[in-house]
C-alpha cells in the first residue's frame, strides 16, 4: 500500500508585506513631496492661529480672508476663503483623483486581494468616527450635521509629524497609510458630492457635464497642450460651482481621467507626469493657503474649554482620536480574521495601532467638510474647526509616543530596505532569489578577504622590521657588557 504524500499547508497571505521594487519607488516619491507640503502645511496653520489670535493683527486677518475678488456675471465673485476653499482644494482632489486612478490600474488597489485590507480598513477608519460623533453628539442633544468631519485623514500633515519626531516608517506602514489617505479620499469625495450639494442649477451642471466630456474625448484623442486642457478646466470648474455641485468634484473628475498605465516607449504614463507637474503645486501652496484661510480661529480659554464641553465638538475629538484609530484597527484586524492573513513578520499590531492613531490627524478635508456642514453657524463653525486641530494635535501626540518606543525597530528595517552592498541600484533586500546577486556578492566578499590579507601580511612584515634591529640592539648591548672588565 502506498505512502500517502504529506498534504503541504497553504502558504497565507502576508498582510503589510513587502511592496513590489516600482511600487516602493513610487510610494518613496509620493510621500517625499507630501512630507515637504505637510511641513508646509504645519507653517501654515501655525500662522493662522497666531494671525487670529494675537489681538493687534486679528481683526486684519477676518479682513483679509473676507475680502471679495472674481467677476460676479460668472456668479465667482468670492472671498479669498471661498477661493482656497473651492478653488485652490480642487487642485487638491486633481492629485487625489490621479493617485485613485494610479492605485486603481496600477497599485495595491488593481488587485482585489490586496485591496481588500485598505478598503476594509479605510471604511471601518470613516464609520466608527462617524458613530462616534453621532452617539456624543445625539447623547448630549447635539446637531448631528457635522457626522462627517472626524471621518478624513490628512496624509500630507500626518507625514509631517513623522517628520518632525525624526521616524522613519517602513515601507509596508508607509504604503499601508498613504493607501488608507487614497481610500480615505475617494469616500471624502463622494460624501461632499452627495450629502453637501446644494440646490442644483441643471444648465450649469450639464455644461459641467459637457466639459468633463470633452476632457475626456480630447485625452481619448491624444490631443497635448497644457493651452487647450487647462482653459477647459477652468470653464469646467466654474460651471461646476454654479450648478450647486461642490467644485472640488471637478478635479477629481478630471485626475480619475488621465491615463495611468504605461505604454511601450513610455518612461512615465501620461497620468504619472501630470501628477509629478501637480503635486507640488497642491502640496507646496494650494493646501497651505487653504490652512492660512481655514484653521485661523480663536483660541481663547472659553473657547477651547467649550470643545471638550459642547456635543458638537467632542464627537469631532472623540471621532479623530478614539473613532479613527479603533475604527482602522478594527477593520485591519477583522481582515486579518476573516481571510487568514498573518501580519508581516517583522511588524507587530501595536505598529498597526500607531499608524491607526496617526491616521487620526484629520486637517484639510475636516476643516472644509466642518465649514460645508455648519455654513450658517458661524460661531459653531469656529468651534468645530477649533476642535479639529486639538482632535489632530492629541492624535499626533498619541501616535509620536507609539511611534518612538518602535523607532529603533523602524530604523533597522528602514536601513536592511535601503541596504545595496553590491551597488547596483536595486535594494539587496529584493535580489534575494537572483542567483546573479549572488555571485558578485561572493566577488566583493573575495576581494575584501583578499585586500584584508595583503593588509594582514603588510603588517606582520612590517612588525617583524621593526623586530629586527630591536633584537639586535639587544644583542650588542649585551656583548659589550660581557666585554667591559669588572
Amino acid at each position: 500500500m502506498a505512502t500517502p504524500t504529506p498534504r503541504q499547508p497553504t502558504p497565507r497571505h502576508k498582510l503589510l508585506g513587502r511592496l513590489s521594487l516600482p511600487e516602493r519607488r513610487f510610494v518613496a516619491n509620493a510621500l517625499r513631496t507630501e512630507t515637504v507640503g505637510g511641513v508646509l502645511l504645519l507653517v501654515a496653520a501655525i500662522a493662522a492661529l497666531m494671525w487670529a489670535n494675537i489681538p493687534a493683527v486679528s481683526a486684519s486677518f477676518d479682513a483679509v480672508r473676507s475680502f471679495h475678488i472674481g467677476p460676479a456675471a460668472l456668479g465667482l465673485d468670492l472671498s479669498l476663503q471661498h477661493w482656497a476653499a473651492d478653488g485652490l482644494l480642487a487642485v487638491f482632489f486633481f492629485v487625489a483623483g490621479i493617485e485613485l486612478k494610479r492605485e486603481l490600474v496600477a497599485g495595491d488597489l488593481r488587485d482585489p486581494k490586496a485591496a481588500a485590507l485598505p478598503v476594509i480598513a479605510a471604511i471601518c477608519g470613516m464609520a466608527v468616527p462617524a458613530l462616534v460623533y453621532l452617539l456624543v453628539s445625539t447623547l448630549g442633544n447635539g446637531s448631528t450635521a457635522g457626522w462627517a468631519v472626524p471621518t478624513a485623514t490628512d496624509i500630507a500633515f500626518a507625514l509631517a509629524v513623522l517628520a518632525v519626531i525624526g521616524t522613519s516608517l517602513p515601507s509596508a506602514l508607509r504604503a499601508f497609510l498613504l493607501t488608507l489617505a487614497v481610500v480615505d479620499d475617494l469616500f471624502a469625495i463622494l460624501i461632499i458630492a452627495v450629502f453637501f450639494t446644494s440646490d442644483l442649477n441643471f444648465a450649469a451642471l450639464g455644461g459641467a457635464v459637457a466639459g468633463l466630456v470633452l476632457f475626456w474625448f480630447l485625452l481619448r484623442a491624444g490631443v497635448r497642450g497644457w493651452y487647450v486642457y487647462v482653459p477647459l478646466a477652468l470653464v469646467t470648474w466654474g460651471l461646476m460651482y454654479n450648478s450647486g455641485v461642490h467644485a472640488t468634484i471637478a478635479g477629481v473628475a478630471m485626475g480619475l481621467m488621465l491615463r495611468c498605465t504605461r505604454q511601450d516607449g513610455e518612461e512615465h504614463s501620461p497620468g504619472e507626469h501630470i501628477e509629478h507637474l501637480v503635486r507640488p503645486l497642491s502640496a507646496g501652496l494650494a493646501v497651505p493657503l487653504f490652512a492660512l484661510f481655514s484653521a485661523g480661529v480663536s483660541l481663547s480659554d472659553e473657547s477651547i474649554a467649550q470643545v471638550f464641553t459642547r456635543p458638537e465638538t467632542l464627537g469631532v475629538v472623540l471621532g479623530l482620536v478614539v473613532g479613527k484609530a479603533v475604527g482602522i484597527f478594527g477593520g485591519t484586524w477583522l481582515a486579518a480574521r476573516f481571510t487568514r492573513a498573518e501580519l508581516n513578520e517583522d511588524l507587530a499590531w501595536p505598529d498597526v495601532l500607531a499608524v491607526a492613531s496617526l491616521a487620526g490627524i484629520g486637517f484639510t478635508v475636516s476643516l472644509l467638510i466642518g465649514e460645508l456642514a455648519f455654513a450658517g453657524d458661524e460661531v459653531l463653525t469656529d468651534e468645530v474647526k477649533a476642535a479639529v486641530l486639538i482632535g489632530s494635535l492629541i492624535a499626533a501626540i498619541i501616535a509620536s509616543v507609539m511611534l518612538k518606543l518602535r523607532d529603533r525597530k523602524y530604523r533597522a528595517l528602514t536601513e536592511a530596505e535601503e541596504r545595496d552592498e553590491d551597488r547596483d541600484g536595486i535594494p539587496d533586500i529584493y535580489e534575494q532569489e537572483n542567483p546573479d546577486y549572488h555571485l558578485r556578492m561572493a566577488r566583493i566578499h573575495e576581494e575584501k578577504a583578499a585586500e584584508h590579507r595583503r593588509r594582514a601580511e603588510a603588517v606582520a612584515l612590517a612588525r617583524d622590521s621593526d623586530a629586527a634591529p630591536a633584537a639586535g640592539e639587544a644583542a650588542g648591548g649585551s656583548s659589550a657588557r660581557a666585554d667591559r672588565p669588572a
